[in-house]
């Protein structure tokens, strides 16, 4: 285990990092920090605290990418909540090795975690510390989901309701059918061709009906440009209507439907760079717009005061719009005012492909460093005042993550990319 996770003050520092993590990058930031003590291929999530997205992954796509909600629910009947538990079950469509974490905290629903380890046999003190940043995350977690702000509580709770009617309708749906379809099958009055031809209408009818219940539930996940507009505009009635600033809304031009995260993070960034703007003494006028610009949507908030002191972006309305690949842009001339604009891609954004030192970890990049230094495990095991047994162990982890056979080939590979070098430094031996 990593010597620094010995350290109180360290330990701190991770538990921070996580918990400042916007929820959407709650899950691999907690992967990316636990990584240093507990190495993991992959995550995956199951909450109840988030009802738009409770199932998450992240980590290699070989697994996250086979990973269901199903198999995460029979894990987590075997998880045990403030422990982490070792064990085999099936994850990915396979049979493997698992790391469960699962938390029960007084505040919240709480989670399960599943880790497929690096190691049969992880630690008990890695998997000690890998409970508790688990409970202290999700005690956070929990706190944010029973603490959102009013227009965010009253659409998850209604987006909520109207995707458990469909899930009913959904089920209802299969039930009757599948009943319609035994009895056609069982009846002894219809030929073998009758009985035939009635059960595939029967199915036919079926698919109809799904498709309908289908497409009412991924109209739930999305909300039409103007309409979304249109409730930002009652938002921020009671907040303009008795400033001393006169405050234009422009809606958009043209209407198309926006994705249930884009529509939030859009009424969220507004509103924010509204409120800014009139906190500014010497503004007289504001106008806020959105436009929909071929694949982005672009909110702009103009104001004309004159001193521009320096005007930045609020760091939280920069966190809201980063996960969903949003940018600004500032354009502030003395004596004219400021234009903020910021834009949302309208498609869900494709992670970037990591490079191949972006897969190791801090420690797999200091050992991969006295590697290219021609450095032998037991001098490089002294330097960073680790085990020759655990330098092996993080060899063996970056030499499979950077797809290579040999020190040889590691080493060329951090030559070629460029590796900024960690200072290691030869000693006696």
């Amino acid at each position: 285990m990593d010597g620094t996770w010995t350290d109180p003050a360290h330990v701190l520092d991770v538990a921070v990092r996580v918990i400042s993590a916007p929820r959407p990058e709650m899950l691999p930031r907690f992967s990316r920090e636990l990584a240093a003590v507990l190495p993991h291929r992959a995550a995956a999530m199951q909450t109840g605290d988030c009802t738009r997205s409770p199932f998450k992954v992240t980590g290699d796509q070989a697994v996250t990418d086979a990973v269901t909600s199903a198999e995460l629910d029979h894990l987590a009947e075997r998880a045990v909540p403030g422990e982490a538990v070792v064990l085999d079950g099936v994850l990915a469509g396979a049979e493997r090795r698992v790391v469960l974490l699962a938390s029960r905290p007084a505040v919240g629903n709480g989670a399960v975690i599943a880790l497929v380890p690096d190691e049969a046999e992880p630690s008990a003190t890695a998997l000690g510390l890998a409970a508790r940043l688990w409970q202290l995350t999700s005690v956070d977690a929990g706190q944010r989901a029973i603490d959102p702000s009013p227009d965010v509580l009253a659409s998850n709770l209604a987006a909520a309701e109207a995707r458990a009617q469909t899930t009913t309708d959904l089920g209802q749906t299969h039930a009757a059918t599948l009943v319609a379809l035994l009895s056609v099958l069982r009846s002894g009055r219809l030929a073998d061709a009758a009985a035939r031809q009635t059960a595939a209408d029967l199915a036919a009818r079926a698919l109809v009906d799904l498709k309908a219940v289908a497409g009412r539930d991924q109209a739930l996940t999305a909300e039409s440009a103007r309409t979304a507009f249109g409730v930002l505009a009652d938002q921020l009635a009671p907040i303009v209507g008795h400033a001393d600033v006169a405050v234009d809304l422009a809606g958009p031009a043209e209407d198309r439907q926006l994705r249930q995260d884009i529509a939030h993070t859009a009424r969220t960034v507004t509103r924010g760079l509204v409120i800014a703007a009139l906190d500014r003494d010497g503004t007289t006028r504001i106008r806020a717009s959105w436009r929909l610009d071929g694949s982005a949507l672009r909110i702009t908030v103009r104001d004309d005061d004159p001193a521009v002191p320096g005007v930045v972006v609020d760091p939280g309305l920069s966190e809201r719009i980063t996960p969903l690949g949003g940018s600004w842009e500032i354009d502030a001339v003395e004596g004219w005012g400021t234009t903020i604009t910021a834009a949302l891609p309208l498609d869900p954004v494709e992670p970037p492909e990591l490079r191949p030192l972006d897969r190791l970890n801090a420690r797999e990049l200091e050992v991969l460093t006295g590697i290219s230094q021609g450095l032998r495990n037991r001098q490089i095991a002294a330097q960073l005042q680790l085990s020759e047994h655990t330098v092996k162990f993080h060899v063996r982890n970056l030499l499979e993550k950077l797809e290579v056979s040999s020190r040889g080939e590691a080493a060329a590979l951090a030559h070629d990319l460029r590796l900024e070098a960690v200072p290691v430094h030869r000693t006696a031996g």
